[in-house]
């Protein structure tokens, strides 16, 4: 294909396809994200109901759930903002 002749791709796959081409994994990342997330909230909930009912969590565990849920969290929330900041 010649630089000077016109693009025969539709617009909106050309937009998703050079969109794919800055980010890619994009989907797989944030599913990622979402389910590391998702499994610590669980662990902290499972801890939390532990406690409520008088066993002893130690201390680290808890820790180690709310660093973890913090860091996914995060982590997914700076995914989103990335494909924000890139549409601009």
């Amino acid at each position: 294909m010649a630089p000077d002749s016109p693009s025969n791709l539709d617009p909106e796959l050309r937009a998703r396809l050079l969109q794919e081409a800055k980010t890619p994994w994009r989907g797989l990342r944030r599913g990622l994200w979402l389910a590391f997330t998702a499994s610590a909230a669980v662990g902290l909930a499972t801890m939390a109901m532990r406690s409520a009912s008088g066993d002893v969590v130690p201390a680290s565990d808890l820790l180690i759930q709310v660093g973890a849920l913090s860091l996914f969290g995060v982590l997914l929330w700076k995914d989103r903002n990335v494909a924000v900041d890139n549409d601009r």
